[in-house]
């Protein structure tokens, strides 16, 4: 867990998508997540947390229905949002946070 900590505490923003691998949508944000990662890079970190097989981080950011993402940079919660979001407007909501 502390570990997982120091990601989210990093300078570079840390894109969390929580999802379960029952879930439709999530896998609809997968692809969505892949190309996000081709056209900005380095400048964030992507994680996949599945729900089920980590209930503590789940319980921690108070997950209650999935997709969602949390996008945090230096330990503090920048941008929340669930449900499936086109690229495009994934890419405006971080943008100002890279």
């Amino acid at each position: 867990m502390s570990k997982f900590n120091d990601i989210l505490k990093k300078d570079i923003p840390t894109l969390i998508d929580f999802y379960a691998t029952w879930c439709g949508p999530c896998k609809m944000v997968h692809p969505i997540l892949d190309d996000l990662k081709k056209q900005i890079g380095d400048k964030i970190t992507i994680l996949k947390i599945d729900i089920d097989k980590n209930p503590n981080v789940t319980d921690q950011f108070k997950i209650r229905s999935v997709p969602t993402l949390m996008l945090f940079k230096g330990g503090v919660t920048l941008w929340r949002e669930s449900g499936v979001i086109p690229l495009s407007m994934l890419l405006d909501k971080i943008q100002p946070f890279l």
